[in-house]
């Protein structure tokens, strides 16, 4: 197992501007090409790396939830931005919105995948 050491524009808190599963990442659209360079070449030979906004954010991490089978995206995320992710995400991932108030998916659900 390798650890890395990254930051996402001088924040150490990279959970937050993405999101990774076992069957894709979600990467916050940013300027931090360092980041994106160290999330590329550790796994876009694997899994794909989704360059992204959601509802015109960058945190992607906090603001949805998911697994290998399936992403929650809150309800304010735009028509273009889920094409984008439905396009680029593999066909077993099913992806829905939230119809709810709630925009911050990812510190209100626990979602675990066992199989």
């Amino acid at each position: 197992m390798v650890a890395l050491r990254a930051q996402f524009e001088a924040s150490n808190d990279v959970g937050v501007f993405c999101k990774l599963t076992n069957a894709y990442c979600l990467v916050g659209i940013a300027s931090s090409a360092n980041f994106y360079s160290i999330v590329e070449a550790e796994l876009a030979d694997v899994i794909p790396v989704v360059h992204c906004t959601i509802a015109g954010l960058r945190i992607v991490g906090r603001v949805t939830a998911g697994n290998r089978h399936g992403l929650l995206v809150p309800n304010a995320t735009t028509d273009q931005e889920l094409q984008h992710i439905r396009n680029s995400l593999p066909d077993s991932v099913q992806i829905r919105r939230v119809d709810e108030r709630l925009s911050a998916l990812g510190n209100v659900i626990a979602w675990f995948s066992f199989f």
